[in-house]
């Protein structure tokens, strides 16, 4: 049997818990310079696109700037069209909500983009959750979890009617009759949600309509996948967890009408290489040091315990209190929706860290890990078409944890070692994103 073709992408993630902003080799977070060295790392290492997230305010903890988390994304539009033009064949995916947007804006700015791109365009729809983030837009406040998603559906599908409105014939530009255009662009869509109607100004991009990824895990997020993706950008990334979503997912389709293949599957995941495997674990033992740092740990426990623990010596056991329930005082950030029972949640902790004798510190290292590939170069390679054969993953969504220079290793010692396996291209096989994942 062919082996399965691995997909890979790289993430620029901003100051986060990820990113060790403070290391010696660590350069700007915004800075065009360090958005162009990892671009066109990934595109020398023949990566199927450059992904950028999005932060719409900045988050706030107990009142104050959560200055951990995160700076360091400047628009999604104006970073990925100025990449477009130093890069010849990566893909450039950017996250756009659906919530405070309105389709015919950002239908003409993907349009726009795929066409200054050649086809590498792709559009990661997201729906936000909270009142806060809201307040920085014209209707302000936020919609219940189920409105969230039927708006974000019908703003995709209202989003690709605007794309559609173009056949790709109507431009002739014939200089003799003096005639430019034929027709095109027709448009008129009213539902709950959405009352327009006129001439979408773009003509049909090089794709038609850009690559469509979503990133939720809940189940309506994961229905909204199944119906309407391209590609998942999910945290599922370890074989027993990977091989559980990607079966819930891929059997969705067919309701749909669509096939396993037409859904690509990418957890994020990290790495840390060494020489050997010895020295990449110690080296990662390091690097998480600097992710979680005494004062991170705070943030994160601050987070669950939604109190103010200033006080709290990171380096002993975890509060002995409960939870305080009231109005959370972590703002804008989307993981404090994970602590749907914090009381509960932190008699787990509690168990975990009694157990394996952790402190506080070092209890947030063990629960905020996530796929981490460490070794040499060999098992990392090895790791991770592993996990792509067992299908746990189409492949991942690489976050190197120095910007902008963390995948130089991982591009020239790795990406050989899977292209030996036969799992990974040694060229681009078309002009397109879609042509990279094997949609077309």
């Amino acid at each position: 049997m062919t082996a399965k073709q691995i997909h890979l992408a790289a993430h620029f993630p901003g100051v986060n818990n990820t990113t060790v902003w403070s290391d010696p080799e660590a350069g700007s977070h915004i800075e065009f310079s360090s958005f162009v060295k990892l671009a066109q790392t990934a595109e020398r290492a023949k990566f199927d696109f450059f992904f950028l997230a999005e932060g719409l305010r900045l988050r706030e903890q107990g009142g104050e700037i959560y200055d951990l988390d995160v700076v360091g994304r400047p628009d999604t539009f104006t970073v990925l069209s100025a990449l477009a033009a130093v890069t010849d064949r990566l893909g450039l995916a950017g996250t756009i909500n659906s919530t405070f947007n309105e389709p015919f804006e950002v239908a003409r700015q993907f349009a726009s983009l795929d066409h200054l791109s050649a086809g590498r365009a792709a559009w990661n729809v997201v729906t936000s959750w909270d009142a806060f983030t809201g307040e920085n837009f014209r209707r302000g406040g936020f919609l219940p979890q189920d409105q969230r998603y039927s708006r974000a559906e019908t703003f995709l599908r209202t989003a690709w009617e605007l794309f559609d409105s173009w056949r790709g014939d109507e431009l002739v530009a014939d200089k003799e009759s003096g005639r430019f255009l034929t027709d095109g662009g027709h448009f008129a869509h009213r539902d709950a949600h959405f009352d327009i109607s006129g001439r979408f100004p773009v003509p049909r991009s090089p794709q038609g309509r850009p690559v469509t990824i979503q990133a939720g895990d809940s189940e309506e997020g994961r229905e909204f996948a199944a119906a309407t993706a391209d590609a998942i950008f999910t945290r599922h990334g370890t074989l027993e967890a990977g091989q559980a979503f990607y079966s819930d997912v891929k059997g969705r389709l067919a309701k749909y009408g669509r096939s396993p293949h037409e859904l690509v599957i990418l957890p994020a995941a990290t790495f840390v290489l060494g020489d050997t495997d010895a020295e990449a674990h110690e080296i990662a033992h390091e690097v998480r040091l600097q992710q979680v740092s005494e004062q991170t740990a705070i943030k994160f426990l601050e987070q669950l315990w939604n109190t103010d623990l200033s006080d709290h010596d990171p380096n002993g056991p975890l509060p002995s209190f409960d939870p305080v329930v009231g109005d959370l005082i972590s703002k804008g950030r989307a993981s404090v929706r994970m602590h749907r029972d914090p009381v509960a949640t932190a008699h787990e902790w509690r168990q975990l860290a009694e157990a394996k004798h952790l402190s506080s510190r070092e209890l947030i290292i063990e629960v905020t890990g996530r796929q981490n590939f460490i070794g040499s170069a060999e098992t990392v390679a090895s790791a991770m078409n592993d996990l792509v054969q067992a299908d746990a993953s189409d492949g991942f969504i690489l976050v190197p944890h120095v910007t902008p220079g963390g995948l130089d290793r991982f591009a020239d010692e790795v990406v050989p070692r899977l292209q030996e396996r036969g799992v990974f291209r040694e060229d681009y096989r078309g002009p397109t994103l879609r042509d990279h994942l094997g949609l077309n």
